[in-house]
């Protein structure tokens, strides 16, 4: 059972089972539990070694479990500061701040970028230029709404598309 309803929990990796905390706002929402086990239930085996990019990062809680698959590194993109603040919070609860930080925009390349952007502003075009961050064979994941639809992301190859509930999953690996 959760501690308070600003929490939720880490699923997979050295870290399954850990609570983190969530923003006391509404301007981010974390990514439900069956989502993100989806997610890196698929890319459990790519992540291993990995520097990775939490986009819209919220909570820090993909990136969290990113970290706790073995990622070398994670950056956190966020602006909002409540939620930069937990991000920091959480990276020293789970003694992770050697192995991250947090940008306002993206800092290098990446073998795995998620993208989880808020529904009711999905910022596509955002969305879009992170790709130039990708490495080649490289893994982007976007979580969207139904509508409107993302673009067609040049040099992006669509290979999983799955729907959640409200969410829409689609991982591309890139050309």
């Amino acid at each position: 059972m959760l501690k308070n309803k600003n929490q939720i929990r880490i699923v997979s990796g050295t870290h399954g089972g850990r609570l983190i905390d969530t923003p006391k706002t509404k301007a981010t929402h974390p990514m439900g539990e069956r989502e993100r086990s989806a997610i890196f239930n698929r890319l459990r085996e790519d992540i291993p070694g990995r520097r990775v990019l939490d986009a819209f990062a919220g909570s820090g809680a993909i990136g969290l479990e990113a970290l706790s698959l073995g990622a070398s590194w994670v950056d956190f993109m966020e602006k909002h500061p409540k939620a930069i603040k937990t991000i920091q919070k959480n990276l020293v609860n789970l003694q992770l701040t050697d192995r991250a930080g947090i940008v306002r925009v993206p800092d290098g390349d990446y073998g795995i970028i998620i993208a989880d952007p808020p529904y009711d502003n999905p910022q596509y075009d955002l969305v879009a230029s992170l790709v130039a961050h990708l490495v080649p064979g490289g893994l982007f994941v976007l979580s969207h709404p139904e509508s409107p639809e993302p673009p067609q992301f040049a040099y992006l190859e669509l290979i999983s598309d799955k729907k959640y509930a409200a969410a829409h999953i689609k991982i591309y690996r890139k050309k």
